[in-house]
């Protein structure tokens, strides 16, 4: 039996939040040389990546916008070709590419009365 929706959403929302928690205090330099904040962001993405992959499509849909098959695929990368992962793309994904995304998680959450 599938979970709900909303189970997914507030994993996705928690790794954002827990991301942007993480990384205060960083900018690109101090992040590349810390191994851990690395491994932080590494975890949260392959979180967001998974809860993603478990949202229903037509709820997804919904947010044209968002790309979720790159979502997903991130995913994959960081379990499969984790020797390919580059600090700076970690960094751009975080600072470039999760605020739209959490701004669409909180309008579904809201949607939905998640």
């Amino acid at each position: 039996m599938a979970k709900n929706p909303a189970l997914y959403v507030d994993h996705i929302l928690e790794a954002i939040l827990n991301i942007e928690e993480d990384l205060k205090g960083y900018n690109l330099e101090k992040f590349r040389i810390d191994r851990k904040a690395r491994q932080l962001l590494e975890r949260n993405l392959e979180i967001i990546s998974e809860a993603s992959r478990k949202l229903p499509k037509n709820l997804k849909d919904g947010y044209p916008d968002i790309p979720w098959k790159a979502i997903a695929g991130i995913g994959n990368v960081l379990r499969h070709d984790y020797h390919k992962t580059y600090p700076v793309v970690l960094w751009e994904t975080a600072f470039k590419d999760l605020p739209p995304l959490k701004a669409a998680i909180l309008r579904m959450g809201r949607k939905r009365g998640i």
